[in-house]
């Protein structure tokens, strides 16, 4: 027998069962595709999983990667369209009454008063259970606003006692139980809404009183918008997380920045007898005195457990979320232009 009879010599690793003999040559066998082929190994009975493991592909599947979220672009927390013109309502409001008739902007001084002080005292009950009497409060702060206007600061720090002297009797006509608690809360109450509030009237007693209330109201809403801009768009350090996790140490340096800008173009261009100096100087105080007072009035609602001091004004939450940097900020004014201009 040729070699051309045996056909192709078995393909190398191939083991072949011992009792058979060569491959036949046919017309239906290929040598050469039988050397290119390599027949696959079969299991013999009786082997277990360990011989299939040897030809299984081991290479570990990778899971797929879920595609990253898309970018989340920086929303303001409150609807701004509301917030807007309901900021453009209360201006027109308040420059109606600013430069018709001061009498008229009293009285929406002491309503403002009067409904944070409701605002103010509801939280209170509500969230601590601390009964500070409203009626005593609104009567006197209403009256230390008017007093303010009409006697100067003497006349405000009087309305402010008796008002202090009426929440402690009024608390007597209830059980004993919390009256130190809810008389602390009262006076407290009379000194931060009303008794700040107070120098908003004072600041209108002056020839050009209509002036300075306008530009105490410009600087601190200029340093309220400065702080959010710049802090929305470039900030990244917190200023005080605990209290206030939005505001950032970006937002207070451009608060600064645009207060002090307003203020000396305030101050050279609305005040009489005012340089653009004594304005940077203002600027600078109004944006430490506003950043105190947000701050402060966040502190108040994180210790209530509150977002909201009200729902009064869509887009802003209460009055005493507009007035928390307004009230703080009033004295300082106050006291500045006296110094540098004279009452």
């Amino acid at each position: 027998m040729n070699d051309s009879s045996r056909g192709a010599p078995p393909t190398a690793g191939y083991r072949g069962p011992t009792d058979q003999g060569a491959i036949p040559a046919g017309p239906a066998f290929d040598g050469h595709a039988a050397q290119q082929t390599r027949p696959m190994p079969i299991a013999p009975d009786g082997f277990g999983d360990e011989f299939r493991d040897e030809f299984r592909d081991e290479t570990p599947q990778e899971p797929m990667a879920a595609p990253p979220p898309p970018p989340q672009k920086k929303r303001a927390g409150r609807d701004l369209r509301a917030a807007i013109g309901v900021g453009v309502g209360l201006g027109a409001v308040v420059a109606a009454s600013l430069f018709i008739v001061k009498a008229v902007f009293v009285g929406v001084i002491a309503v403002a008063v009067v409904i944070g002080l409701w605002e103010l005292t509801s939280r209170l009950e509500e969230k601590k259970g601390i009964r500070a009497p409203l009626v005593p409060l609104a009567v006197g702060g209403a009256a230390m606003v008017v007093a303010g206007y009409a006697r100067g600061p003497e006349g405000a720090w009087v309305a402010m006692a008796l008002t202090a002297l009426a929440v402690l009797v009024w608390r007597m006509a209830q059980p004993p139980e919390g009256y130190l608690k809810d008389v602390t809360a009262g006076v407290f109450a009379a000194f931060y809404v009303p008794f700040l509030a107070t120098f908003v009237a004072l600041l209108l007693t002056a020839d050009d009183g209509p002036l300075r209330v306008l530009m105490f109201l410009l600087l601190t809403v200029v340093s309220d918008t400065g702080a959010y801009a710049v802090g929305w768009r470039f900030g990244t350090h917190k200023l005080a997380p605990r209290i206030s996790p939005g505001k950032t140490r970006e937002g207070l340096g451009g608060a600064v920045l645009f207060a002090m800008v307003a203020g000396a173009l305030c101050m050279e261009f609305m005040i009489d007898g005012g340089h653009w100096w004594q304005g940077l100087l203002l600027g600078l105080a109004v944006a430490a005195s506003a950043t105190l007072g947000d701050l402060g009035e966040s502190m108040i609602k994180r210790d209530l457990g509150i977002k909201d001091m009200g729902t009064l004004l869509p887009g802003h939450g209460g009055i005493m979320d507009r007035l928390d940097s307004l009230l703080p900020t009033a004295p300082v004014v106050w006291l500045l232009l006296v110094l540098f201009v004279g009452s």
